[in-house]
């Protein structure tokens, strides 16, 4: 782990040129793919694997069904690097570590931002297997005094007090609805509430994200999505409903249940995407 609290321009440029020395592929759009739909990089043609612990200060994934690697290759014809695995606040890393994929991506060129996560459903008509384009966050960790951004602004990168009203870039949420319409797949649209984990929320935890407005609650995303629209990198975010929440206590969850569905909602995420890379 880093021991320094913060990640310097001139460290982040030393991992961005550690991939570039292993991948001839120069792509615009990334993905993150989250607990169970790691499958998805299966799918990326003639790829460059390049696992974490082969790029210096990049911090390794430990959550199980993370593998851990970046793949770089080609999805519908697009450049693009996949993150098979990716790095949670709750594994005992920094801020700046966990979010430190996403400057190298900038780094590196990135323009698009694709993060998925498997989330647990808040809102009642929501089901396992369901997919929710993310339309809004709440930052609940940030909220508490774990913003990202907080330290050193990275001028080069971003301004010191960033907007995010927008966070999910409306043109490809837009291009997502029209996605799944071809694909004829029922997708959900909501708001994802970001916690740190690694506990699952409790039935009271859970009502009161129900009252402020939450549909689905994970344990990632948010500071990926602040640190990419900090550096000007657009985002579309959607969530795979893994389980159903347990609002009233009597349903506990477990992380096995979480991979498990991952798998039924993999081919469902992966024919969006292809029409997502398509129109865009």
């Amino acid at each position: 782990m880093n021991n320094q609290p913060f990640f310097t321009l001139e460290q982040i440029d030393i991992v961005a040129a550690a991939v570039r020395a292993r991948s001839s592929y120069q792509p615009k759009i990334a993905l993150i793919l989250g607990s169970g739909l790691g499958g998805l990089a299966d799918s990326i043609e003639k790829p460059d694997l390049i696992p974490f612990n082969a790029l210096p200060n990049w911090p390794q994934s430990t959550a199980p069904g993370h593998i851990g690697r970046l793949v770089i290759g080609k999805l519908e014809n697009q450049a693009v690097m996949v993150m098979q695995g990716r790095i949670h606040f709750y594994e005992g890393y920094s801020m700046s570590e966990v979010t430190l994929p996403i400057r190298v991506m900038q780094r590196l060129g990135i323009e698009i931002l694709i993060v998925t996560n498997a989330a647990g459903a808040i809102n009642p008509e929501y089901s396992p297997g369901d997919l929710m384009l993310i339309s809004d966050n709440l930052n609940l960790v940030g909220m508490m005094g774990f913003n990202p951004l907080i330290g050193p602004n990275l001028d080069q990168l971003g301004p010191r007090f960033p907007d995010v009203s927008q966070a999910y870039d409306r043109k490809l949420s837009e291009i997502t609805r029209q996605a799944a319409r071809e694909a004829e797949i029922n997708l959900r649209e909501g708001v994802y509430a970001g916690l740190s984990g690694p506990s699952f929320e409790g039935p009271a935890d859970l009502r009161f994200l129900r009252a402020v407005g939450a549909d689905a609650v994970g344990m990632s995303t948010v500071p990926e999505v602040i640190v990419a629209r900090h550096g000007g990198t657009r985002v579309l975010g959607i969530s795979g409903i893994s389980n159903k929440a347990n609002l009233d206590g009597n349903t506990p969850t477990s992380h096995e249940e979480v991979l498990e569905a991952g798998i039924h909602m993999v081919p469902k995420l992966e024919k969006i995407l292809r029409i997502v890379l398509h129109k865009i």
